[in-house]
């Protein structure tokens, strides 16, 4: 869950931005909490950037349980396109280093009947669930990829988190959450026309990292969309510069909840991310040349 820091009425309050159904930086978060404590002596030993009071140990077997539920290491892998390009490796590095199961490219898998499997230091190995990191606005722009299944077949594989997720608790959900904390959102073909557009931002449903996001939306470009149920508006949020930062400016920022949703149990909230900005949007593609922004980790007391 994504909450923008925001100012109303002079006080720092949070607006709900996305919902993710997405496998977020869940080891590097970890891990960077640790190495934060060993450089930076003055943080309170009992700060921390978890929820719960789940504690160092706690939180790892969670992560152990909800990822691999009991299965063999070797028989569990996180599966992206082209992992050693992505930005992210760095979280596939830390995933196998507290978990031992390694990233994947969605072309190196084979298919045999229901079942597929991939290369393990020269062997064939069989995989039972996969922690599926894969974008799929990023494989549709791949089209040329040799991948030998398709993620609508029934394979015999528990998949963390299903690819169905990534449709269904997503943008798509805003406009059907109305309370305190959220910002009105509509799918564009059912934006009222007592509301002035100039408040609101449009997206389209089922893209990641901002990839299409329009700041200045207009009826005239509502009016052209081929596919305007795959599009909402979302009023603005004002987001808080409340940072202050060694070069002057102070930073927008960005609270990322992140949640672990084991078999057979309900949400847990157990860990954060900060997101950090000094342009209109979040995300380092759109702070280039910009100081103190991307993303950190939030610290409170236990």
């Amino acid at each position: 869950i994504d909450l923008g820091i925001c100012v109303e009425d002079g006080r720092l309050v949070p607006r709900l931005i996305e919902l993710q159904a997405f496998p977020s930086l869940y080891a590097f978060q970890f891990m960077l909490l640790g190495c934060m404590r060993k450089t930076f002596r003055a943080i309170p030993a009992g700060w921390t950037s978890a929820f719960g009071g789940l504690h160092d140990n706690e939180y790892i077997e969670l992560l152990r349980h909800t990822i691999m539920g009991g299965a063999n290491p070797e028989n569990v892998i996180l599966l992206e396109i082209e992992p050693e390009k992505q930005k992210t490796r760095i979280d596939f590095a830390c995933t196998e280093a507290l978990l031992g199961i390694r990233a994947v490219c969605l072309t190196k898998l084979k298919k045999k009947g229901r079942q597929l499997f991939y290369d393990r230091d020269g062997r064939e190995v069989r995989i039972d669930r996969i922690y599926n990191r894969v974008i799929f606005d990023e494989l549709e722009r791949r089209p040329d990829l040799p991948v030998a299944f398709s993620f609508q077949d029934d394979l015999e594989v528990r998949w963390i988190v299903h690819p169905n997720w990534y449709y269904r608790i997503s943008k798509h959900s805003l406009p059907f959450l109305k309370t305190g904390h959220t910002s009105p959102a509509y799918f564009a073909d059912e934006f009222p026309p007592n509301e002035s557009i100039d408040d609101y931002v449009l997206k389209p449903l089922y893209s990641f990292a901002g990839l299409g996001v329009d700041m200045g939306p207009t009826m005239e470009k509502l009016a052209a969309l081929a596919q305007p149920r795959a599009w909402i508006l979302q009023r603005k949020v004002n987001y808080a510069a409340f940072v202050p930062t060694p070069d002057g400016a102070k930073s927008k920022a960005e609270l990322r909840m992140m949640f672990l949703w084991p078999e057979n149990g309900e949400p847990v909230l157990v860990n954060n991310l900060v997101r950090m900005s000094q342009g209109k949007m979040m995300g380092v593609d759109f702070n280039k040349e910009k100081t103190w922004v991307g993303s950190s980790i939030a610290l409170h007391p236990r």
